[in-house]
């Protein structure tokens, strides 16, 4: 192999790719990242039977071919380059790098013993890549971190006409986002799970200026491969059933009280400085008021009374600080709605542009209160 490349786009590529390399892999050959040049083009690919990258970028290929080396090495060496041209040339059991006037020599792995990667499945649909970034962003918040049950680390994509709709549990609370899209087949009903770390990972190394195409065969429903700007990343999914959640949502909530987001976060922070571990804080709505409090008598205590407007009876209610400030961050409009039944069942925030307009629904957060001494 010969290849002559941009040291930029050399480095990022490696970068991108390499970052699904295992600190400790299974297997030796799994820190490794292939390079393959044809085509006018080097692919870099790298895997670890769950999730795999592959990008490309331009180059002079002079001689085709295809190697691999140690992933996390060659992105190090990659971004301290000089920004010129880099020349990538095998010699013998080496590849030999050089760029200006630094040369790195690097030994080669075995190509043969390098899995295959993951056959990319059919397309089912596209949608903007921002739009697909903050869905995963507002999703993710509810995955859990206890691997023993393996559906509540995921994030159950649900692909249905023209909507998608992403939703994650940890048991105490259920962050769901939708966003509108374009499928390939206006009749698609599919539904996967997907492991929220990878989702958030890929979500947030994306380029903004192009969509991001999904790819999952629903009559084999084992990969989902993301696309966007070149670059393709394969998720294994996960087996199992996820929870029923849709019966948590209430028909009717009695009780809506509309606060300002930002002014809610702020007061959430400073109230909770005072709450001991896995204690809650208190909100008391009470007229046009709501006072947020924490502590206990005869240590430290803290409440802020904000401003709200509260359609129903008066209610207190308790909550874990930081999955409430969790919840309300995902949130991007600059109100929050909270609609309750009762202090013990599930509260719901929604996000809304004015005070006195209706609530959006493309993300819904839900938190079971906590029990308190009164």
């Amino acid at each position: 192999m010969k290849v002559e490349v941009n040291s930029t786009s050399l480095a990022e590529a490696a970068a991108w790719t390499t970052r699904v390399i295992d600190s400790r892999p299974s297997s030796p050959i799994l820190a490794g990242v292939k390079l393959e040049a044809k085509d006018g083009a080097l692919f870099l690919s790298a895997f670890n039977y769950e999730i795999s990258a592959r990008d490309r970028i331009e180059a002079g290929v002079d001689e085709p071919g295809s190697v691999v080396v140690l992933g996390k090495l060659l992105t190090d060496i990659s971004k301290m380059l000089p920004n010129e041209k880099t020349y990538l040339a095998t010699e013998g059991s080496t590849l030999r790098i050089t760029s200006g006037k630094s040369t790195f020599t690097m030994q080669l792995m075995p190509t043969d013993e390098y899995p295959d990667m993951p056959q990319l499945p059919s397309r089912l649909g596209q949608v903007d890549a921002e739009t697909f970034s903050q869905a995963v962003s507002q999703a993710a918040v509810a995955v859990s971190h206890d691997g023993t049950r393996q559906v509540l680390t995921a994030i159950r994509v649900q692909c249905k006409g023209d909507h998608v709709t992403l939703s994650s549990t940890d048991r105490y609370r259920l962050s769901r986002a939708q966003f509108s899209w374009t499928p390939d087949d206006d009749s698609v009903d599919a539904t996967a799970l997907i492991r929220g770390t990878h989702m958030r990972d890929i979500s947030r190394s994306l380029d903004e200026h192009q969509n991001v195409i999904i790819d999952f065969d629903p009559a084999n429903p084992t990969i989902m491969g993301i696309e966007n700007a070149g670059r393709i990343s394969t998720v294994q999914l996960i087996d199992g059933e996820f929870p029923a959640v849709d019966r948590l949502y209430a028909d009717e909530y009695p009780i809506h009280a509309v606060l300002s987001r930002q002014a809610l976060i702020d007061a959430i922070k400073r109230v909770s400085l005072v709450a001991g571990r896995n204690e809650p804080i208190r909100m008391v709505f009470t007229g046009e008021e709501v006072t947020l409090a924490a502590g206990v008598v005869d240590e430290s205590q803290a409440n802020e009374i904000l401003d709200v407007d509260l359609d129903g009876e008066d209610i207190t209610v308790a909550f874990n600080p930081n999955y409430l400030i969790e919840g309300i961050s995902a949130i991007t409009e600059p109100y929050v709605r909270m609609k309750m039944t009762t202090a013990v069942k599930p509260v719901e925030f929604d996000g809304q542009q004015e005070e006195d307009s209706d609530e959006s629904m493309d993300y819904r957060y839900l938190l079971v209160p906590m029990r308190y001494n009164s």
